[in-house]
């Protein structure tokens, strides 16, 4: 996975924490939390597991519309409006010429995230880029099959990969961009977090900044 930064990176906007939207080819929200004001309506939102600043009810009822597919792993679909479609590890679907695929995001030695629960992590492929959407994860071994352009990574510790693991995560997947997550929102972990992980991985990282609103 080598050359030029990946396009998408352009229509990549992370509005905090886990959190982010893409704007092209279609509309997408990946753990839609705390919304910034001015926000556009989805075409599609994928939420990985039911924890709070994961699967927030109301930004995800603020951004849908009637046409609007929402994804989710079973235990977030259980809190959410119907209709929702249930996505579970494995298991890929296409939406609207974009096609989504389920894979695991557990945790080792830590009970935040068993590996039972089913939480997910999503690998999106947009026209020839694919993103790569860790979810609240340790690095774990099914990493190591992943192939991706862009890999949204945590890196803020206790519930999910340190800085340092993360690092370890983006040697094994060797995206063309990384980009820290999982931090800054007040749960847990700063942007040192962020910057520490930069200086560690071996592969090019990006710090987002996040968008305030519209």
């Amino acid at each position: 996975m080598k050359g030029e930064s990946p396009e998408l990176i352009d229509r990549l906007h992370w509005l905090g924490h886990d959190s982010f939207r893409i704007d092209q080819p279609i509309v997408i929200y990946i753990d839609p939390w705390r919304l910034p004001s001015g926000s556009p309506v989805a075409d599609l939102i994928l939420v990985s597991h039911e924890h709070h600043d994961h699967c927030s009810t109301g930004d995800v009822e603020r951004v849908r519309q009637d046409s609007t597919v929402v994804i989710a792993n079973h235990t977030a679909a259980a809190n959410l409006s119907p209709p929702v479609t249930i996505l579970r590890v494995g298991e890929s679907i296409e939406v609207r010429g974009v096609t989504v695929q389920a894979v695991p995001a557990y945790n080792i030695g830590k009970p935040f995230h068993p590996k039972q629960a089913g939480h997910l992590g999503f690998v999106i492929t947009l026209g020839e880029e694919r993103l790569y959407f860790a979810g609240d994860t340790d690095y774990i071994p099914e990493m190591d099959n992943l192939v991706c352009d862009v890999a949204l990574l945590p890196v803020s510790g206790k519930y999910v990969m340190t800085a340092e693991e993360a690092a370890r995560a983006a040697e094994s997947i060797h995206p063309k961009v990384a980009i820290p997550m999982h931090y800054g929102a007040g749960v847990v972990g700063t942007k040192e977090d962020a910057e520490r992980f930069r200086d560690l991985s071996p592969t090019p990282v990006v710090i987002l900044e996040v968008e305030s609103g519209g």
